[in-house]
């Protein structure tokens, strides 16, 4: 037997439901023609272990595991919570009828959670900071399943995990992936969860402007100043005045620093991630500023024109390495630029970004180039 509980004779699973579970999943995959992703082909590969009547899928994507799992438990009450609103709104809009979805920096349910499968975050104490949100909403021989790329640290779940799960065994590894899986230890269910005590805050100096930043686990540059932001908030255009967005505002630092050094400038805010949002509207607070703060999927919630537009974009899905949303808000942005607005954006140099914003913009300018970073400018006539 596989994962045997000494303490409590709990028994997650065997190898004859192991090789059966293995056997229907090259069956699936042999009719199917599914876009499946690599996490979500291990957990089907091992679909008995996923049994549930009260199942939680933590940032788990809509690429057809969902469905396939409801197929195999048609009777769970399925919850869905997603800290992207990319996948939180893929999810939502195809599933709504059969799963509760939720997207938040704060998990809450009137739910007790029997089974939770949390797809390995890039943050470690993105990890910690979830397991403490979940811990009041699991029984206590809840089972907790952790499947990640092995390039994205997932080896490391059952050191992790020591202080939360018991048991944190290795359950499969394939197409690149692992799967650990565990008992909630009981002591873990005790702890009381406070939003307020995971942002960390640091304080910076910038141009003579004092800034306090609050950022949760899991948020870009969570405990100092980018170097590319640093780059960016040197060439912003020297006066700023009217609308201001900021697009990928992360934890809220360009535009804190807006706010301060152009107290008439009215702050919009976007970003993808539920945590940056929660941190950027705590940022703003702390530094006695205003702002919209929202989620939007690239430019999908922007309405209005604005005179100045300002980006670090991110580069980043999850582990993976991805362009498509800057490049997207890139080729959008001109329809919510002000006429004699400009937009000022920061990336890496090995970027082709100027060659989009040229094209889909107006000529731009480099303005500058240093410690692996390209300030890129355009402005509208």
């Amino acid at each position: 037997m596989l994962f045997r509980d000494n303490n409590s004779h709990q028994n997650l699973h065997n190898v004859e439901c192991l090789l059966l579970s293995r056997t229907l999943f090259s069956t699936f995959m042999s009719i199917s023609n599914s876009s499946l992703s690599n996490i979500s082909q291990v957990l089907l590969r091992n679909k008995t272990l996923l049994s549930a009547n009260t199942p939680l899928f933590i940032n788990l994507t809509n690429d057809g595991f969902i469905e396939c799992f409801l197929a195999e438990n048609p009777t769970s009450n399925l919850s869905c919570y997603n800290t992207n609103y990319i996948d939180y709104l893929a999810i939502s809009d195809k599933l709504k009828k059969r799963v509760v979805t939720s997207f938040s920096s704060d998990y809450k349910t009137d739910l007790k959670h029997d089974l939770v499968i949390i797809n390995f975050p890039k943050s470690k104490d993105e990890l910690a900071f979830t397991l403490a949100m979940i811990a009041p909403y699991l029984f206590s021989e809840t089972k907790i399943v952790l499947v990640g790329e092995k390039k994205g640290g997932v080896q490391s779940a059952p050191k992790l995990t020591q202080h939360f799960l018991k048991n944190c065994q290795k359950i499969d590894a394939a197409r690149h992936c692992l799967l650990f899986a565990g008992i909630v230890k009981l002591e873990s269910l005790e702890k009381i969860f406070v939003l307020e005590d995971w942002f960390k805050t640091y304080q910076v100096r910038i141009q003579n402007i004092d800034l306090t930043i609050a950022s949760l686990p899991g948020v870009f540059s969570q405990k100092k100043l980018d170097v590319g932001t640093a780059i960016l908030l040197e060439n912003l255009p020297k006066t700023m005045q009217g609308k201001v967005l900021d697009f990928g505002c992360g934890a809220g630092v360009i535009s804190s620093f807006i706010g301060k050094a152009f107290p008439q400038a009215q702050l919009s805010m976007l970003d993808v991630s539920a945590l940056a949002i929660t941190s950027a509207k705590k940022t703003l607070l702390l530094n006695n500023l205003t702002g919209n703060v929202f989620a939007s999927n690239s430019l999908s919630k922007v309405t209005g024109k604005f005179e100045h537009i300002v980006s670090n974009p991110p580069f980043h899905q999850g582990t993976k390495t991805s362009y498509q949303a800057t490049e997207d808000f890139l080729k959008g942005i001109k329809a919510h630029i002000a006429k004699l607005g400009d937009i000022t954006i920061v990336a890496n140099s090995f970027l082709q970004y100027q060659p989009i914003m040229n094209q889909h913009i107006t000529a731009t300018k480099r303005l500058t180039s240093k410690q692996g970073f390209s300030i890129y400018q355009s402005q509208l006539k």
